[in-house]
């Protein structure tokens, strides 16, 4: 990704995805990074390692967006995040900015990669399907979560999600032109279910303008799960929430 501040190059590194960051960091560039970051996790490496060892910092308070990306990538789809700075100039900066408390730093991007590759979460299991901008999406998406909660052996949240997985593909298909794919990934005793779709409008909770209530899709999502949020992605955003046992039905 280039743009007039920031140049992006993006590698795989032994399951890991590698950015390396190269031109000034600031107020234009800061999220432009951070999406590319989020959206470098969403294909669910094992980790994503970003080298700016070459970027330049004028305004040390912009580097908190390493610390953004890490809040939004650390709920879900959890990939670890660890930086690389080449000069103890940088890594001083990091340090000194409180960056290093929340985000691991390493001295090169060998370091960083060995790292990442003791940073697997066990037990976690994934399964995705595609799907297309039609309203007979609902009926395959519901399916394919009642399947998914057979064979990992959890019928106790096939309910919930299968009310959640209804809500976001409507949602996408009111707001958003339809859903385009349906992740679902489970790890100990929560499930994860995102729906991508080709809008890159953030989805947000809208309240009526005269102040009414009104029962929407991103509402009952807000009610039944655990925790849920809105991603960017190359093509458009990734809705996603987490059920855990307390949101059985």
């Amino acid at each position: 990704m280039t743009n007039d501040q920031v140049r992006i190059r993006s590698d795989a590194l032994d399951g890991a995805v590698l950015l390396t960051i190269d031109g000034t960091l600031d107020s234009v560039s800061y999220r432009p990074l951070r999406d590319s970051i989020m959206k470098a996790a969403l294909d669910e490496p094992r980790a994503v390692i970003v080298d700016l060892t070459t970027l330049h910092v004028p305004t040390e308070s912009a580097l908190a967006v390493f610390t953004s990306a890490r809040w939004h990538i650390a709920r879900w789809p959890e990939v670890p995040l660890l930086l690389v700075s080449g000069t103890e100039r940088g890594r001083n900066m990091l340090s000194r900015n409180g960056i290093t408390r929340y985000v691991p730093i390493y001295h090169d991007v060998h370091t960083a990669a060995d790292a990442a590759a003791r940073q697997e979460i066990p037990g976690r299991r994934r399964a995705r399907v595609e799907l297309s901008a039609d309203a007979g999406n609902v009926r395959l998406a519901r399916g394919f979560v009642a399947e998914w909660m057979e064979n990992w052996s959890h019928p106790e949240l096939t309910s919930a999600a299968k009310v959640v997985v209804t809500a976001l593909v409507e949602n996408a298909i009111r707001h958003a032109g339809g859903a385009t794919a349906l992740r679902m990934e489970i790890k100990d005793d929560e499930v994860t279910v995102a729906v991508e779709d080709g809008s890159a409008v953030p989805a947000s909770i809208r309240e009526k303008a005269d102040g009414s209530d009104e029962l929407s899709s991103l509402k009952i999502v807000d009610a039944i799960c655990r925790a849920w949020g809105s991603n960017p992605t190359p093509g458009g955003k990734v809705i996603w929430c987490v059920i855990g046992p307390e949101n059985r039905l």
